[in-house]
Formats: structure tokens, C-alpha cells, sequence
């Protein structure tokens, strides 16, 4: 696949799938260029997948999800070529872990959601910022087991992706009132808890989020309110940032 190709490959994914990340889809992405390739060595193969990986990172979407995602899936297929002498053997090989890893991803989601659900009880006030998938996934989880509870959405600017929420929760039926994002610390004294997702997870422990999530922190730090963060393990990333300015630009 040429560049245009995976960059139209990558973005049909994200705008047809509102249920899939980036990451999942960078994922997906590196799955059809595998299956694709006319690569005839493992070498070469690998360096075509590292580009498309740059070029999905050059993307104007979410960086993190999309570096870590991709870096852990190609590390895990490529432990094939060390099993196999002969390289469409190999590449067979490579093709089934991928789909294997993709598939736990898929899973992954739901296993969050399981143990979430369990800290969303009957009456709680549950705080949240922008669209999370897995926080979305838990609250359609605790809407289906009958739980009865109120949410808080901001409007998460620049993008108000909280409208978004907003709406997928209403239709879930969930009461849920849409606020400012600079009512949270008004809100704070009302909620049981915090929730919210992660784009990713620095090896320090520190979240990379949407913009305003420190902010959430901080609040509810101050008023002695539990805060969740919601993340898949493939969303864990190698970097160590000191602080907030020390993160590399392209996870900004």
C-alpha cells in the first residue's frame, strides 16, 4: 500500500466506526498491509510496516494510542520469524498473531468495562470529560444491568467531544446533564467519583489525556473524590516525563 493508500485505509476506519480508537485502527491498518504485502523478506516487511506506522503518527489523530498500539504489535508478530525458516511461512504466522492480538483488544474493552461496573452503584453522581470508549462501554454495561445513576459530561473543548457523550448516554436512556468545562470544580462537591479514559500511560504512571484531565485530577484531589482512569494495556507507552511540559510535543 502507498502512502495516500493507507492515510485513505486509516481514516476510513476512525470516521465509519465511532467504536474503534486510533490505536485499534492503526492496528487494524498494519493487519491489511501485512496481508497485502508483496514484501518478499522479513526485513523488508518490517520496515514497511515501521513506515506505515510513521505515516499513521504523521496523521492529525491521537498520537499516543496509535505509537504505543502499533509498537506492541510489532514486537508481537515479528517474534515469528525466529520459529519459521521459510517466509511465507512466516508471514502466514504473523497474519494469525495479528489477528489474535487484534482480537484481545477487542476483548480488552470489556473486561475494563466488567470491573468497572462494579464501582457504579444504585443513586451515585459520576463525573467525566470528554468521550471515552471504555468509560461509555462500563456506563452501557451498568445502564443494562439496571443501575440507576447521573452523569456529569463536560463539553470538552476545543473539539466538545463531550457533546458526543452526552448524547450516546441519552439514548442509553442514563440521566446526564452537559456542564462547562470550567464548572468542574463547582460540580466536584456534588459527584461520588471521577471517570474518565486515557490515550495513553507513561511508564512513571502519569496519564496522557484530553486536554483538562489534570484539571478533573487536581479537583478532585482537592475535594477527596475517588478518580478512575479507564485504559487498555496496549495503551501504555515508553516514555518518562518528568511533568506536563517535559511530554514530548507529538502526545500534546
Amino acid at each position: 500500500m502507498e502512502r495516500e493508500e493507507i492515510c485513505q485505509y486509516f481514516d476510513n476506519i476512525i470516521k465509519n466506526e465511532k467504536n474503534i480508537s486510533a490505536g485499534m485502527a492503526a492496528i487494524r491498518t498494519l493487519l491489511e498491509i501485512l496481508k497485502l504485502s508483496q514484501s518478499e523478506t522479513v526485513q523488508e516487511l518490517r520496515y514497511r510496516l515501521q513506515d506505515a506506522i510513521d505515516v499513521m503518527r504523521s496523521m492529525d489523530y491521537p498520537v499516543t494510542s496509535i505509537a504505543s498500539g502499533a509498537e506492541l504489535f510489532l514486537r508481537f508478530i515479528t517474534l515469528a520469524s525466529l520459529d519459521t525458516p521459510s517466509f511465507a511461512e512466516c508471514k502466514g504466522i504473523m497474519l494469525h498473531r495479528g489477528n489474535m492480538f487484534y482480537d484481545k483488544l477487542v476483548e480488552a474493552r470489556g473486561k475494563v468495562a466488567k470491573v468497572a461496573v462494579n464501582f457504579i452503584t444504585d443513586g451515585c453522581k459520576i463525573l467525566t470529560h470528554s468521550r471515552s470508549r471504555v468509560v461509555l462501554r462500563a456506563m452501557t454495561d451498568a445502564a443494562a444491568n439496571n443501575k440507576i445513576f447521573h452523569v456529569f459530561v463536560t463539553y470538552s473543548a476545543p473539539d466538545n467531544s463531550g457533546e458526543e457523550m452526552y448524547a450516546n448516554l441519552t439514548e442509553l436512556g442514563v440521566s446526564c446533564t452537559l456542564i462547562l468545562d470550567s464548572a468542574v470544580g463547582y460540580v466536584m462537591e456534588q459527584v461520588d467519583m471521577v471517570m474518565v479514559g486515557a490515550e495513553g500511560v507513561a511508564e512513571s504512571g502519569g496519564v496522557i489525556n484530553k486536554v483538562g484531565t489534570y484539571t478533573l485530577a487536581m479537583c478532585a484531589k482537592e475535594i477527596k473524590k475517588p478518580f478512575y482512569v479507564l485504559t487498555e494495556s496496549f495503551k501504555f507507552s515508553r516514555i518518562y516525563p518528568l511533568n506536563e511540559i517535559d511530554l514530548p510535543d507529538e502526545f500534546k
